[in-house]
């Protein structure tokens, strides 16, 4: 396999994190259980075969590789991929595809679809992406995938089958739809892109932008450009009812020594314990 850039993996409970972040440089990840990804800031060779993805915003360490995929997909003859991102961006990532299109005489095949907060993306069967409105600099969003069932109705968990069966011949809806979010990814957001969005905190996984650490770095400036603060994680400890978070996309102002130093002092131990540091 052709390793042209970094990748790191984590493994949890069947679902595989494979990606990098780091702040400026390159944001790009995919999940292929879910045959998702998520931003094309770098695009690995290996991620060619993910179909699907999700960009959060148009800032080029979260979007400049898209080209590349999709020049790459073509090369290797397979289908054109879908790429949902913020609506306002689809007209000049649609120009800047054409000027490509025209640099490389190759020809620059893909399904473009523009999201805002608040959509419901059918996947499958099994799975559904909702779109939240991130706090940023730029239009962005963030999603959450979500495992859907049918469950039975309460009313008629107390039916034999061949009763159940007859009402569903009559015409009786004897089910509810049941859904778990099981995977969010934020992109780059500042703490309201989080506050006002519930199913960020109850998602089984969170991928969470975490880009300062260092006190004297004002907030308020932080977040006026859009990020967070080890800070606001540290504020909001109460609210994680997630498994997993992932914290990424640190600033590259910070060695990763220091980085480990400030979430080994001042992390609370409740996050430390089911956490991990992407870098």
């Amino acid at each position: 396999m052709i390793e042209n850039l970094p990748v790191k993996t984590l493994h949890y409970k069947g679902l595989t994190i494979e990606g990098y972040a780091r702040a400026a440089v390159q944001s790009y990840f995919r999940i292929p259980e879910l045959k998702l990804g998520f931003d094309l800031g770098g695009s690995p060779w290996l991620f060619m075969g993910t179909q699907t993805f999700f960009v959060t915003h148009g800032h080029l360490d979260h979007i400049a590789a898209l080209p590349v995929y999709v020049a790459r997909r073509r090369m290797m003859k397979m289908e054109p991929p879908t790429i949902y991102m913020p609506a306002e961006i689809v007209d000049d990532v649609h120009r800047m595809l054409r000027t490509w299109q025209k640099l490389d005489r190759g020809r620059m095949h893909c399904e473009l679809v523009g999201v805002k907060g608040g959509d419901d993306i059918e996947l499958s069967r099994e799975h559904r992406v909702t779109v939240f409105p991130t706090k940023h600099t730029v239009p962005s969003v963030g999603f959450v995938v979500w495992d859907v069932r049918r469950k039975l109705k309460e009313d008629y968990r107390g039916l034999e089958g061949h009763e159940i069966r007859d009402l569903r011949l009559a015409g009786t809806d004897v089910t509810e739809e049941i859904r778990v979010p099981i995977v969010c990814y934020t992109g780059d957001t500042a703490p309201a892109g989080l506050d006002d969005y519930p199913p960020i905190f109850e998602s089984q996984i969170l991928i969470t932008e975490l880009t300062f650490f260092r006190p004297e770095h004002r907030r308020e400036k932080i977040h006026k450009f859009g990020h967070m603060h080890l800070d606001d994680i540290i504020e909001r400890t109460e609210k994680f009812k997630n498994e997993l978070l992932v914290f990424v996309h640190a600033s590259t102002r910070y060695h990763e020594k220091e980085i480990t130093r400030a979430i080994d002092r001042r992390m609370p131990q409740t996050i430390k314990d089911r956490m991990h540091l992407w870098l």
